[in-house]
C-alpha cells in the first residue's frame, strides 16, 4: 500500500526515539537536498529567533511517512535537532514547510 505525501501519518517529537529510520538518503536528486539544507537554515533562523513552528515530513525504514509539527533548533550535516532535544536524521526528511 503507498501512501501519499498528502496524507501521512502526525505524530508527537516524542515518539521519534522510537522509530527506524532508512540507511540511505530518501531524496536522491541533488538539487531536492540542497533545497531540503536551505529549507531547514530557515526553519531553524525561524525556531530560533521566533519560536515558529514547522511540518518535517519523513520517511520511515518501512516506508511510512510520518508528519510532525515543532520547532527546529539545530542541523548539520546528519541530524536536526527539535526543541524537545529530539533528533531526526537529515537522510529521512522529504520536506520541511512553514506552519
Amino acid at each position: 500500500m503507498e501512501t501519499s505525501h498528502l496524507h501521512p501519518t502526525l505524530i508527537d517529537k516524542e515518539q521519534i526515539p522510537h522509530l527506524k529510520f532508512a540507511h540511505e538518503d530518501v531524496l536522491t536528486d541533488k538539487i531536492e537536498q540542497v533545497k531540503r539544507m536551505h529549507d531547514l537554515k530557515w526553519a531553524a533562523i525561524l525556531g530560533n529567533g521566533y519560536h515558529g513552528k514547522v511540518n518535517i515530513l519523513f520517511q520511515t525504514e518501512d516506508g511510512d511517512l510520518k508528519r510532525v509539527e515543532t520547532t527546529v533548533w539545530a542541523h548539520d550535516q546528519d541530524f536536526v535537532t527539535l526543541k524537545s532535544g529530539t533528533s531526526i536524521p537529515l537522510r529521512c526528511i522529504l520536506s520541511i514547510e512553514h506552519i
